[in-house]
């Protein structure tokens, strides 16, 4: 819920600012009546007047402006009083700081002024506005209807009469039945309410009546203006995210139990994920939405969202474009991640750096330092700041180079040296270090390539980010034999008559899709899923996820048939009964699934093979 401070009495432990005060310079004598008469009117009599001596100098005969803003239960009869002769005085509080405030009680000592304005400033002093303009005549004065015969004008005789001659009292109320708010954190509220400063602006000065009733001996030891207490009700403004303040440096504002108002301080302390003196922006990792107030007419706290920083960021701010182009979801951008983090919400490794699948996105170590070998890694790739691709770890290649540190030569090249790896020339693979060719098959390794020219760094990994696919372009050093044909040309066997098919005598036929392709470093190994088992031999096959192993190539480092990850193939192939592994070469049949064709073969199979 949105929340309020409580209301205190914002001039209690501080001292206002006046123009003059009584005895600054030489001892003052001055007369008053005493408040026995208060409630006597002139033709009955007032007494004989009192007059004593003032010195600012002097404790027991000072009257300095603090003396407005003390205790008032404690010292009920200290006043603040002006030099003798002066029309215009003005008595200013500056708070240092925002308040909200709920009305202002004043209380002469002297006669109160026949003219008077309250203002306020909501600059720290360098513009002013009226509050209230008091007045015995507001038309005359001030040229201003008298709210007692207009209801809502700017001016009151209300609080101008020269009676009683002590202890009159001037109210203001900022909230009264023609300032009626609903939200007290909209921005008429505010504009309204809200202060840093506040003056009494007293312009004209009027004698007590009990002057006319008798002859008084030297009249300007009366003429001053004298106060016992300045009272200012108000509250810390908070914006409605908070119901306790604090002095600067403290921890919080606590009331001592027994004392009936404290001092009222200006630094809030905020709840609702806000930050600042008034609640006025959100905590620093809170940025995630657009800070607001509390809605003091719902109740509603408004309260700030924290940044998806995954524990990266100690702070985040607020992006007008992000929240926008979320469709005012999200907008927060995470400030410096750390652990070798980046992105608007640290969700990706910085280049040089890749994801460790095995942690979450949390951990501080999710981001490990690319390991790939100089001489046989490309500085060219399709982002140049990359050494290795972010998702997998796989470095990027050199022509011919292979690995997923780029340590070592493709099938079908030799020579690893600074410019990569030349091509065999030869019909088959060839010796890496001299380039002599193999020319039986006995020697003949497994594959050192992922499957269908899918270089190891492309190789699809489940990710939950949502971040752009990876593209190539023209700095590309490996390439997709889907993606460019005339690069990797495979003469692929075709599903041909019933005869041909059945000569194949393929030891399984299966429907599975390719998952990933993984250079072994002896041998090339796919991993399917097989989703349904249309033949087997002696190796058996389960629908669940296994490899398959493929033993062809071409002289241009490909590997064929070709098999690309997150597509479903029909394959049929032999089999290796010793290692119990499902084996795909040239003389297998791979062709991308299609319903009608996983019928035709069926067909064959049930009805044509004998």
């Amino acid at each position: 819920r949105s929340c309020n401070p409580p209301v205190g009495n914002l001039a209690t432990g501080r001292t206002p600012v006046t123009l003059t005060t009584c005895g600054q310079n030489i001892t003052e004598l001055y007369c008053f009546y005493p408040d026995q008469n208060l409630l006597h009117q002139a033709s009955h009599g007032c007494g004989q007047p009192r007059c004593t001596k003032c010195n600012a100098n002097q404790p027991d005969n000072s009257h300095l402006p603090a003396d407005m803003t003390d205790d008032f239960f404690a010292n009920p009869i200290s006043w603040w009083q002006s030099a003798q002769g002066v029309h215009r005085e003005e008595i200013r509080l500056d708070f240092k700081t925002e308040f909200y405030l709920t009305h202002v009680i004043v209380v002469f000592k002297s006669p109160r002024p026949a003219a008077m304005v309250l203002e306020r400033s909501q600059d720290y002093g360098q513009t002013w506005r009226p509050y209230k303009y008091f007045s015995i005549n507001c038309t005359a004065t001030f040229g201003l209807q008298d709210d007692l015969t207009e209801e809502g004008s700017m001016c009151t005789s209300r609080y101008s009469d020269a009676m009683p001659c002590t202890r009159g009292e001037v109210i203001y109320r900022a909230l009264s039945p023609a300032n009626k708010i609903e939200d007290p954190y909209s921005p008429e509220a505010q504009d309204l309410l809200k202060l840093t400063n506040l003056r009494l602006l007293l312009l004209k000065r009027q004698e007590c009546p009990c002057h006319g009733s008798e002859l008084v001996e030297k009249p300007q030891r009366f003429a001053h203006y004298a106060i016992y207490d300045l009272i200012i009700r108000g509250s810390c403004f908070c914006n409605g995210h908070a119901e306790e303040s604090s002095a600067p440096g403290s921890v919080r504002f606590l009331r001592e139990p027994g004392s009936c108002v404290g001092v009222v301080h200006g630094k809030c302390v905020c709840r609702h994920n806000t930050a600042g003196d008034h609640c006025e922006k959100c905590a620093p990792l809170y940025n995630d939405q657009p800070w607001k107030p509390g809605d003091g007419k719902t109740g509603a706290p408004n309260e700030c969202r924290k940044c998806r920083c995954h524990n990266h960021a100690d702070s985040c701010h607020f992006d007008l474009s992000v929240w926008l182009a979320s469709g005012k979801r999200s907008g927060g951008v995470c400030d410096n991640c750390k652990h070798n983090t980046e992105g608007h919400r640290c969700q990706r490794c910085k280049p040089g750096y890749y994801r460790d699948r095995g942690k979450p996105m949390s951990s501080t170590e999710v981001c490990k330092p690319c390991t790939c070998q100089p001489m046989g890694s490309a500085n060219a790739t399709f982002s140049r700041s990359w050494r290795c691709h972010p998702k997998t770890g796989f470095c990027y290649c050199k022509p011919g180079v292979a690995g997923p540190n780029c340590d070592r030569c493709l099938m079908g090249y030799w020579g690893f040296g600074e410019s990569g790896c030349r091509p065999c020339d030869c019909a088959r693979d060839c010796d890496q270090h001299t380039g002599n060719c193999f020319n039986g098959y006995d020697n003949d390794p497994f594959f050192d390539i992922p499957i269908g020219g899918r270089i190891p760094d492309l190789v699809q990994t489940p990710t939950n980010e949502s971040e752009e696919e990876w593209k190539w372009n023209d700095h590309e050093q490996g390439f997709s034999a889907l993606r460019h044909p005339e690069k990797c040309v495979c003469k692929e066997k075709v599903l041909g008559s019933v005869t041909d098919f059945c000569q194949m005598k393929y030891a399984y036929v299966i429907k599975a899709r390719i998952l990933s392709a993984h250079d072994k470093g002896t041998h090339a190994e796919v991993v399917v899923k097989v989703k349904k088992v249309l033949k087997s031999g002696k190796v058996k096959i389960a629908r669940s996820n296994r490899s398959i192993y493929p033993e062809s190539w071409t002289n241009r480092g490909c590997t064929c048939p070709i098999l690309n990850p997150g597509t479903d193939y029909l394959i049929a192939g032999q089999e290796d009964s010793r290692t119990s592994k499902l084996l795909v070469n040239m003389n297998s049949l791979v062709k991308p699934w299609k319903a009608y064709l996983g019928k035709q073969v069926s067909d064959i199979l049930r009805t044509g093979c004998k």
